[in-house]
């Protein structure tokens, strides 16, 4: 069984997740892009992950050096794996697979300085699917929070640019 998630705050999708009440949350972020015909919220990470950011594997590393001298394991990023099942309990790539069905896929990474959720959904739209990715983070302590202040920012950037390239793919041609 998995920690308790919770319902978004308004404005945010209704069917997606957050990792606290979002009063508790340090961090809370969605970012959506609209993509034409059906997306399952699986199919969206594969497409995402199958073309990294220039940069993301050095940033990795990078996070994992400085990370490990305050006891947090190394995570290594993101391999670009493909055609992997999604089932509660496994893991893609180091987020542990929480839920996964047609509509929504939740990932979460937990330790002692911070609880991060990932919520993908994915829902029918007049043009196709709208994807969101909804964030949130609950910080236990100084390190989870200075990390935060790190990587808060640039986790909004690098959704936005991962989810811009995503619609520029998939777009017709």
């Amino acid at each position: 069984m998995f920690p308790q998630t919770y319902a978004p705050p308004p404005g945010f999708p209704p069917e997606g997740r957050i990792v606290a009440p979002a009063p508790d949350c340090r961090f809370l972020h969605q970012a959506r892009v609209s993509l034409p015909g059906q997306v399952a919220p699986l199919d969206a990470w594969h497409r995402v992950m199958a073309h990294p950011l220039p940069g993301m594997a050095l940033a990795f590393r990078i996070r994992d050096w400085i990370s490990a001298r305050f006891g947090v394991k190394r995570i290594g990023g993101f391999s670009g794996a493909q055609g992997q099942r999604a089932e509660a309990g496994q893991h893609l790539d180091f987020f542990l697979i929480e839920e996964a069905t047609p509509e929504r896929l939740v990932l979460s990474e937990r330790d002692r300085h911070l609880d991060v959720l990932t919520c993908i959904t994915a829902t029918p739209a007049a043009t196709g699917t709208e994807v969101t990715i909804l964030s949130s983070v609950v910080t236990h302590n100084t390190f989870g929070r200075a990390y935060m202040l790190v990587v808060g920012p640039a986790h909004r950037l690098i959704v936005r640019l991962m989810l811009g390239r995503l619609r520029r793919a998939s777009a017709p041609h």
